[in-house]
């Protein structure tokens, strides 16, 4: 049974694994697959989610009982960071919802965000509570006398992740790649490895196209095959994987088609055009160029450089990359490009890096402002409402002088807090080597990329 629970964790796009290239799909057709074809187990029924505000704390609960079903289907929404989809805000762009009214999730639940309102496919979802929504799901489900399913019990077995936007999605991907063989069969007794359990953020899919590698220390050749990773589920055969490839050449299509936002405030261009200087002249050879000669180096960063929190770093070794690497996701190794032993981490493009708050791979730096200032950096942070900070730059939040006590377990996950393994907000401090004006142009020009 905890193997069956610990096989439906992988329920993100975003794990420590990817694969071998195939010929160009359909990108279109990639995001129809993403929002209409279950890929994994059915989660719950309608019924479920439209009762589940029955199992809110008060005054909520009481709020929501007045409420119309609308108004009821959009408090749950914000509850649980969900958003309208682009093209129809009555249906949730991160979960499947079939004929009959059962719900799936999909690689949207972290891979799909909302900016000031509009719903934005491929940004980080910096709202999505993974756990908040599994512990209230199955507590509906037990009101209502409805089956659970292995699903239901994972957060209370596995960590999930310990603010709103992150996950444990790593550590999902080395747990139920230690149950399959290179062929991606299930090895009967197989047993899982010492983790060491962290949260990441997940990066915006629009930074795809521009990478040979992906993943924080940039150790696998990106491709289709990889994507499949998300439904590494006991249920999937490995014959599955084969018979959804054609599939998922499309999503690879589609990941390769995504562009940035454009930042939608007032830019001074000419403050914007100094800044541009100062970050050619500090920050590309790093984080590349734009523009009309836009070229990014893909470089790697030794850990005991770049200085920031080192889990994710530590939680793979080289022997979890190298079977990533010998086995169908990576083409039995015929991919080549595999880095089983990486340095540290890899510094990533900066496109519509102002919508993509908070910072760093762990979410611990709330602002772009933060990011340029290391030694102002709160220890302890909490969310302020889900308005963007347009003078700062990223998360409307309140910096603590410590952790508030009396808080719901959901109220927790608002708060994030710097000193705990694998939160820390250290490192990345080359912002020091400027000047407070510089810092102050080179956060106008941000707004451009």
């Amino acid at each position: 049974m905890t193997r069956r629970i610990f096989s439906l964790l992988m329920l993100l796009a975003w794990s420590p694994f990817v694969l071998a290239e195939g010929p160009a799909g359909d990108p279109q057709a990639g995001y129809e697959h993403l929002i209409n074809t279950p890929y994994l187990p059915r989660y719950f029924d309608q019924e479920t989610f439209d009762n589940v505000w029955r199992v809110w704390p008060e005054p909520l609960k009481s709020q929501a009982e007045k409420a119309t079903p609308e108004e009821r289907r959009q408090m749950a929404f914000d509850r649980y960071g969900l958003t309208g989809r682009p093209e129809d805000p009555t249906k949730p762009l991160q979960y499947v919802v079939d004929k009959n009214g059962e719900w799936t999730l999909n690689c949207f639940s972290c891979h799909g965000g909302q900016m000031e309102g509009k719903t934005i496919p491929g940004l980080p979802n910096n709202r999505f509570d993974f756990a908040g929504i599994t512990d209230e799901i199955r507590m509906t489900k037990a009101m209502l006398g409805k089956k659970l399913i292995p699903g239901d019990y994972s957060s209370l077995v596995f960590p999930l992740g310990e603010n709103k936007g992150t996950t444990n999605a790593v550590n999902f991907g080395v747990a139920l790649m230690s149950l399959r063989d290179a062929d991606l069969n299930v090895v009967p007794g197989a047993s899982f490895p010492k983790m060491l359990h962290h949260d990441m953020e997940p990066p915006p899919w629009w930074h795809f196209a521009k990478k040979e590698n992906i993943y924080l220390d940039g150790f696998a050749p990106k491709g289709h095959r990889g994507l499949l990773q998300f439904t590494l589920v006991r249920e999937n055969d490995a014959q599955a994987f084969r018979d959804r490839e054609a599939d998922f050449r499309d999503v690879y299509a589609y990941l390769s088609s995504l562009e940035a936002p454009k930042y939608p405030g007032k830019i001074d261009t000419a403050k914007a055009e100094t800044g541009r200087i100062v970050f050619n002249r500090h920050c590309s050879e790093c984080h590349g160029t734009y523009g009309d000669q836009a070229d990014y180096p893909e470089r790697m960063i030794p850990i005991d450089e770049i200085k920031t929190d080192r889990a994710r770093f530590d939680s793979l070794t080289p022997a979890h990359r190298q079977g990533y690497g010998d086995s169908w996701f990576n083409s039995y190794g015929q991919q080549e490009g595999l880095i089983a032993d990486p340095e540290g981490y890899v510094a990533p493009p900066l496109d519509g890096v102002w919508a993509t708050a908070p910072y760093l791979h762990n979410g611990s730096v709330p602002t772009l402002w933060h990011l340029l200032h290391p030694d102002q950096r709160p220890k302890i942070w909490r969310w302020s409402g889900s308005s963007y900070d347009h003078q700062r730059m990223g998360i409307d939040a309140e910096a603590l002088d410590e952790f508030p006590q009396g808080l719901s377990a959901m109220e927790r996950r608002e708060v994030f807090n710097t000193t705990r393994l694998g939160k820390s907000a250290a490192g990345h401090d080359y912002p020091n080597a400027l000047t407070e004006e510089e810092k102050s142009a080179v956060l106008e020009y941000l707004k451009t990329l």
